[in-house]
């Protein structure tokens, strides 16, 4: 039977007439491989199929993402709705793909791309997430953001983050969004590796993305794409979380 024309002419590949759950699979693939075709071996992303768009647009992608956190929030004797989190970014570098205007360098990590701005639960789980260039200061870039913690998240009422989010943040959360920001820094007493308290989980969320080949740099055009697709790779991860069974309980 034939395959049908790659770019999706054909009705037997058409992007309308495929099934939800096929788009899915390919987008998990795109995710986790960085490609859509096949083969062995690392592979150069490749085109996405074209449903993701339409459900970054109608907002698809957030819904499913929310509705599993939820699930497994339940699952893990928690509510559904989370009353404090934790900030931080990740600068990643970019290819040619992505236009100069949305990507820049980060002095401090000295990284040339894009920077993921991501906010969790004490879970790990991403409650909000954002991608700009990575030359944009963290507290210029956090202001939308915890806007729309607020917006989505109005039971939070605490946000853990680092030295870099000190200064006339703390005021301005509280005043304006009635949320407290509070700095988690080390001690000068600390030598080497610390973990540091509620620090951590954002950070293991942050390496939780690494471990999505697409993710490992940045391939998209849009930063609204960058942020479909980071969603994309924790709901295959929550998906996962609920499909293990639970452990026994013991008395």
């Amino acid at each position: 039977m034939p395959r049908g024309h790659p770019r999706g002419t054909s009705d037997l590949i058409h992007p309308e007439k495929i099934t939800g759950e096929r788009c899915a699979g390919k987008l998990a693939r795109t995710v986790r491989e960085g490609a859509v075709g096949k083969g062995p071996g690392p592979r150069a992303p490749r085109r996405r199929p074209t449903s993701l768009r339409r459900w970054r647009e109608s907002e698809l992608i957030a819904e499913f993402h929310d509705r599993l956190r939820e699930n497994v929030r339940k699952r893990e004797g928690r509510e559904a709705e989370p009353s404090a989190g934790i900030i931080d970014a990740q600068s990643v570098k970019a290819t040619a793909s992505v236009p100069a205007a949305s990507r820049g360098y980060d002095g401090g990590k000295q990284v040339k791309g894009r920077k993921r701005h991501v906010i969790t639960d004490c879970l790990g789980l991403i409650l909000v997430v954002a991608v700009n260039a990575a030359n944009m200061g963290d507290r210029e870039a956090v202001n939308p953001l915890l806007a729309r913690l607020r917006n989505l998240h109005r039971d939070i009422a605490l946000v853990w983050a680092d030295g870099g989010y000190t200064g006339g943040l703390i005021d301005w959360c509280r005043e304006k969004l009635a949320l407290t920001l509070e700095i988690v820094k080390r001690t000068d007493g600390m030598e080497g590796f610390v973990v540091l308290p509620r620090r951590w989980v954002v950070e293991r969320t942050l390496s939780w993305l690494m471990h999505s080949r697409r993710l490992a740099r940045d391939y998209e055009t849009l930063p609204a794409t960058s942020e479909a697709m980071i969603l994309f790779s924790m709901i295959t991860r929550l998906g996962r979380q609920l499909a293990r069974p639970r452990a026994a309980v013991r008395h």
